[in-house]
């Protein structure tokens, strides 16, 4: 019998702040074959960067991941040393930020980090490390690789840089890569080259990836399946064209609805009424309760996941077939 690459069983990760613990991820839920790709969407502030950071073992003082299993590979990482981590992160696991100076050292050539990255994971001469990472940026597509090696981030674009930093992701060739909106910043035929680069990699090599967006039209072209978070929360859960096509979380269905692609031309965009709580004081029961049409008194308890023709959803009144399409 074969497991998942990856699997998320009800994650909980919490914050100190001064008026008290805070729980800014609960009771999250989803698993990640190899070669698969997930989108993780959601409004800012509804957890997806955290969910990131807590799966990479990231999260630091007064923070803390205080419950749940994180399954890579069979084992969890929650019970590894923090030795074994750092020999996982950067080689089986990788992450690409969304700010390349979080990950190019602005003093150091780009081959001086490339090749330390490689021989902090391996036994290799320099100029085997070398090669390889010229091959990298070769890969992402940066033309004149070898005179690249010797340049420094700050002469590079943005959009250079990105690829500067996915080319380091790849290094190893990692199970898994977690991608926390890596182009966001960039104009949008940067941005479709970029996806097209990293979506053929993950198939190539088999690495199963995690797509951090807020964008439903880069989920849309990008992933297999899409966990949509609202709130801390996974609220639905599904493949990516029936998530798309037929929504059945009202909150789902609200964000694609207030697409402009889905609204008449001439007229004002639909749009979900209210505002996202804040994490410290959400709503008795289901944190979508306050800006749902479809909210009763069986609302005022949270939902709980359960699964709905092939997707999984937290809510007590889903959207019926008809309206979905």
């Amino acid at each position: 019998m074969t497991h998942p690459m990856l699997e998320v069983r009800n994650l909980r990760t919490a914050f100190g702040t001064e008026n008290g613990r805070v729980t800014v991820i609960d009771d999250v839920n989803f698993s990640l074959e190899r070669g698969q790709v997930l989108g993780l969407v959601g409004e800012s502030g509804s957890g997806k960067s955290v969910t990131g950071f807590s799966i990479m073992g990231l999260i630091d003082s007064p923070g803390e991941v205080s419950g749940g299993q994180i399954l890579f590979n069979g084992e969890d990482l929650r019970q590894l040393p923090e030795h074994r981590m750092r020999s996982l992160r950067g080689n089986r696991i990788a992450m690409i930020f969304q700010d390349p100076a979080m990950t190019l050292n602005p003093v150091l050539r780009v081959d001086t980090q490339m090749i330390e990255t490689i021989l902090a994971h391996e036994k290799v001469s320099k100029s085997v490390a070398r090669d390889r990472a010229r091959d990298a940026l070769g890969m992402v597509g940066i033309p004149s690789p070898e005179e690249r090696l010797r340049a420094y981030p700050h002469q590079f674009s943005g959009g250079m840089r990105q690829r500067v930093a996915i080319a380091i992701a790849l290094l190893h060739r990692p199970d898994l890569i977690i991608a926390d909106e890596p182009t966001t910043a960039l104009d949008v035929t940067i941005q479709a080259q970029i996806l097209a680069v990293v979506q053929r990699l993950a198939r190539e090599n088999g690495t199963g990836l995690i797509w951090i967006t807020h964008d439903l039209s880069v989920v849309a072209g990008l992933a297999d399946r899409v966990a949509v978070m609202y709130a801390g929360r996974i609220v639905e859960h599904g493949d990516v064209a029936t998530v798309i096509h037929e929504p059945r979380h009202p909150y789902t269905h609200g964000l694609i609805g207030s697409l402009p692609s889905r609204n008449e031309r001439g007229r004002h965009l639909r749009q979900i009424t209210g505002t996202t709580p804040t994490i410290a004081s959400l709503p008795q029961g289901c944190a979508f309760r306050p800006r749902c049409s479809r909210a009763s008194e069986a609302c005022l308890i949270p939902p709980p996941e359960a699964e709905t023709d092939g997707r999984l959803l937290r809510c007590f009144h889903p959207v019926t077939e008809g309206e979905a399409a």
